[in-house]
């Protein structure tokens, strides 16, 4: 699995679960609609009140699980890294990639309470259980990275 691949297989996947831990220290997961950046950065919509949000703004380690969900497709993506509300150009920047994936969250953007929050990676992990021999290759910040 190369860097392209793995994001081409990201970028294939609408939906992840994604979680964080609460304030009493208990994980929590939900799923949500992603975008994929070509930092690998992940990009998802979400409320303000929702539990998510208070749990990162608390603790911004978030994780998420990608894929795996299609019967025969046993590729996934384990996915770690740190959280946060981007504002000004960034947030200009990642808004427009999560629209272009979810046009139909233009109307969400009239929702009180709308944020986008963004995760930048810090260790990700592929697997392919189909394969024979399985394939898994963990990709560390610096494999992310572009030239």
């Amino acid at each position: 699995m190369t860097r392209d691949g793995l994001l081409e297989f990201m970028r294939s996947q609408k939906y992840a679960v994604e979680s964080s831990v609460s304030p009493s220290g208990v994980p929590q997961a939900a799923v949500v609609g992603i975008a994929v950046t070509d930092r690998f950065e992940i990009v998802f919509d979400t409320l303000a009140s929702a539990r998510k949000t208070e749990n990162l703004r608390r603790h911004p380690r978030i994780a998420f699980v990608i894929g795996g969900t299609l019967d025969g497709d046993e590729r996934t993506v384990q996915y770690e890294g740190v959280a946060d509300e981007p504002s000004g150009a960034e947030r200009e920047r990642l808004v427009a990639v999560y629209l272009d994936r979810f046009p139909d969250g233009r109307a969400r953007q009239q929702w009180p309470g709308l944020i986008y929050v963004r995760a930048r990676p810090a260790w990700i992990r592929y697997s392919d259980y189909g394969a024979d021999p399985p394939v898994i290759v963990e990709f560390g910040d610096g494999d992310l990275r572009t030239g």
